[in-house]
Formats: C-alpha cells, sequence, structure tokens
C-alpha cells in the first residue's frame, strides 16, 4: 500500500460519524450528508385540470391562497402552475423577514393542487422524510446557512437559484427508513400539540372579541348588549367627547442615540413603538434627570404614529417617547383599565381619522372630538376585572405555546446532527 493510500485510509478511519445526540433505541448507523437530489425528485406536472391554486405560508404551510389571503392572485390561465401532491415537498423561493432565501414546506392535504410556476416541487421517497426536511428548515439559521451558498440576489433584490441547485445542498439525514419514521411520528406528535395550542389561544382571542362587542354599545346605542346582573337596571351610559374625559400630552423626543444606552442608575427606561407592538423588545434607556416625567402604570399609552389608535397600559415608571400620545385620567370616577378595553373597540374609528398618508398620524385635536361611552366607575371596574381575567387566560395559553414551539426548536437541536463533513 502506497504512503498515499495509507494516508487516506488514516483520514478516513479518524472521521467522525455524522449521528445526532439524542437518538432512538435500535439505531445505530451514520447518518449521510449528502445532496437533496439523492432523496428529493422534481416531477413537473404541470395544472392542466384547473386545480385550486395554494399558496405557502411560513405559519400555515400550503394551503389554499383564497382562504388564506381573501382572494387569488394567479394567472388568468394557471395550466402552466406546478401539480403539488400530498407529500410533496415545496420551496417558495420567496424572501422573507426571517427567511431571505425562501421556505420549506411538504404538502399535508389529500389531492393534488396547482402551485405557482416559481416554486420547486419535488417528491420525497416516502412522506417521514418529507416532513424531515420541512422540520429542519423551519430554523431561520439552518436555512440560510444551506440556502445563502447557493443563492444569489437578482435585480430588486430578486432570489436567484434554479431547482437543480437547491437540489445540490446538503442535509444530514438518517439512512434506514424505520429511524425516519420514527423521528417524523415524534416531530408530528409535537406539531400536533403546537397546532391544538394555537387552536386554543384563537378560540379565548375569538371569545374575548365577540364578548367585547356585547360589553360594550354598539354605534347608535346607548347600552351594551350584555350586561352584569347587578347593572341591569343601571340605565343608559354616558357619552362624551375624548376632551371632557382626558388630559393628552405627547411623549418626550429624545435624540436617537440616546435611546441605546445601557442600564444604569441615572437612567430611565424608554418606551418606543416597537415595544408596545412586539412586546419583546429589551428596555432601552436614556439619560434624563431621575424621576423626570415618568408615567404610572395606569397611564395610557395611544400611539399616535405609524399605527395610530393602538393601545397600551402597565408600563410603571417609565418615559415614552414622541411618537406616544400619552392619556391622562382627568377625573377619579374612571377606571384607566375600562378606557384600555374600551379603546380597543374604537382602533378602527380612531385610525381611519389619521389620513391616507404614506405614514399614518393623528393629532391632540383629532382625538379631542372622537366620541366616548362609560358606565359609572363601579361598571367599568366590573368589565375592565372581566376582560382584565380573560387577558390573563390568553398570556397564559399564549405562553403554553410558545413554550411548545421552544421545545420543538430544542428537540430539533438534539435530534439532528451537526454536519461533521465538508461539503467538498
Amino acid at each position: 500500500m502506497s504512503n498515499k493510500t495509507k494516508t487516506t485510509a488514516t483520514k478516513e478511519e479518524v472521521k467522525p460519524a455524522l449521528v445526532p445526540k439524542l437518538r432512538f433505541p435500535g439505531f445505530s448507523s451514520p447518518w449521510t450528508y449528502e445532496p437533496l437530489s439523492k432523496v428529493l425528485k422534481e416531477h413537473k406536472l404541470k395544472n392542466t385540470d384547473g386545480r385550486d391554486v395554494f399558496s405557502v405560508s411560513m405559519e400555515y404551510g400550503i394551503v389554499n391562497q383564497i382562504e388564506l389571503l381573501g382572494r387569488s392572485y394567479a394567472a388568468a390561465d394557471t395550466s402552466h402552475y406546478t401539480i403539488g401532491r400530498c407529500y410533496d415537498v415545496v420551496y417558495t423561493k420567496s424572501p422573507l423577514k426571517a427567511f431571505p432565501f425562501g421556505i420549506v414546506k411538504q404538502c399535508k392535504f389529500q389531492g393534488e393542487v396547482a402551485l405557482s410556476p416559481l416554486y420547486g416541487v419535488f417528491t420525497p421517497p416516502n412522506p417521514h422524510m418529507g416532513l424531515m426536511i420541512e422540520a429542519y428548515f423551519e430554523s431561520p439559521n439552518r436555512s440560510k446557512d444551506f440556502l445563502s451558498p447557493l443563492c444569489q440576489k437578482g435585480a430588486k433584490n430578486t432570489l436567484q437559484i434554479t431547482n437543480t441547485t437547491f437540489l445540490s445542498g446538503r442535509l444530514p439525514l438518517p439512512i434506514q427508513p424505520a429511524e425516519q419514521q420514527k423521528i417524523a411520528e415524534c416531530l408530528s406528535s409535537v406539531d400536533e400539540l403546537i397546532a391544538a395550542q394555537a387552536r386554543k389561544v384563537a378560540a379565548l382571542n375569538n371569545h374575548k372579541k365577540g364578548l367585547m362587542q356585547q360589553l360594550f354599545p354598539r354605534e347608535g346605542e346607548t347600552q351594551p348588549c350584555l350586561r352584569f346582573p347587578e347593572f341591569q337596571n343601571a340605565g343608559e351610559w354616558e357619552e362624551d367627547l375624548m376632551q371632557d374625559v382626558f388630559v393628552f400630552r405627547q411623549g418626550l423626543q429624545v435624540a436617537v442615540e440616546n435611546q441605546f444606552l445601557q442600564n444604569e442608575e441615572d437612567r430611565e427606561r424608554f418606551i418606543r413603538i416597537i415595544d408596545i407592538t412586539q412586546c419583546n423588545e429589551p428596555p432601552r434607556y436614556i439619560t434624563v434627570t431621575k424621576g423626570a416625567n415618568i408615567v404610572s402604570s395606569e397611564d395610557l399609552f395611544m400611539i399616535r404614529y405609524g399605527t395610530p389608535g393602538v393601545v397600551a397600559i402597565g408600563y410603571e415608571g417609565v418615559i415614552a417617547n414622541n411618537l406616544f400620545q400619552l392619556i391622562f385620567k382627568n377625573a377619579k370616577n374612571h377606571s384607566p383599565f375600562y378606557w384600555y378595553h374600551y379603546l380597543q373597540t374604537k382602533y378602527e374609528e380612531i385610525s381611519g381619522l389619521s389620513g391616507s398618508s404614506s405614514m399614518p398620524a393623528i393629532s391632540f385635536k383629532t382625538l379631542n372630538h372622537v366620541e366616548v361611552k362609560y358606565p359609572p366607575l363601579s361598571e367599568q371596574q366590573r368589565i375592565a376585572t372581566c376582560l382584565s381575567s380573560l387577558d390573563t387566560l390568553i398570556t397564559a395559553e399564549t405562553q403554553k405555546h410558545e413554550a411548545l414551539k421552544t421545545h420543538k426548536k430544542g428537540l430539533m437541536q438534539q435530534l439532528f446532527p451537526s454536519p461533521t463533513h465538508s461539503s467538498s
């Protein structure tokens, strides 16, 4: 044996096997790190029979375009669209914020549908392999690591990648069909739990929406359809303009660079629109005189710029930026939490008053003349307690939903090995 042959053999012997950290009992064979073309085949079947057009969503998967988007965006003639069949794997090539190189989903419906000719549609050897591939691409990081070297950006930021190039990318995959099935069944069971929890959260939100429609008077009425027993004979609600109920104040204008300072004892928390609308941003701190212009947990915030009409409450000891209206109670006979819930029902009306400019905004003057309705303080408090309790339940169930998704992410990290082979 030549020295060159001996060296090559030695390298092969010490190369670590490609295996996951977490594995089902009974499986020990190393995984492969092969191109997708080894397991996916492009079928290129065309929609000659006029099937319904489906779209691909990161959240909902492959669903009817009209049900997802409210209308069809397909061409008048869809005979050149590609057929998608049960268990097919679809690559969209459409950039999203978290997935700048497109998304990959598996068809999970019976029958055949029409899919955009821009999509890549591929058939796996079995449904389990297709589900594993979909799960692999659910991670923004894994998706980016796989697709980034394969994609080129064209004019107007369009993605340039052929289906053949997509299939040239390599994935770590088990070679035994039985192991593929075990992993797919595990992931599918977690997906079912996540979907069930999502339905529970949606049902609670719909329940709250319907309840609010009954607890607050409709347009042109002075009493709600539903009242708590102790207020059945309490009479009609009061009607006023917002200027008669609230005092408005604009938030503090702060230099941009001051919004990104670290937390120190002489600095205060600074609330921005993104803190209200996304609820997941870290606190920002600005240099101000300690205790200056601090609002309490019972003061309302209303966004006045960009998404005017969105309200929030419960931010203790903060300073709001100048893109907020600060709505302060004008009298002691009002519950701020009642107004928080009530003003949510006024969102569309208030948002509609912002005009049709490219960046909607609403002024104090406009808000002053918005009509509002309210019952006596005791009934306000009863309504606020009911809806706040429901909000607490919705928050708890939403957190369970997020915990399940986090669990799946952690499970994926254990079930899929990190490639130890080079792509050469």
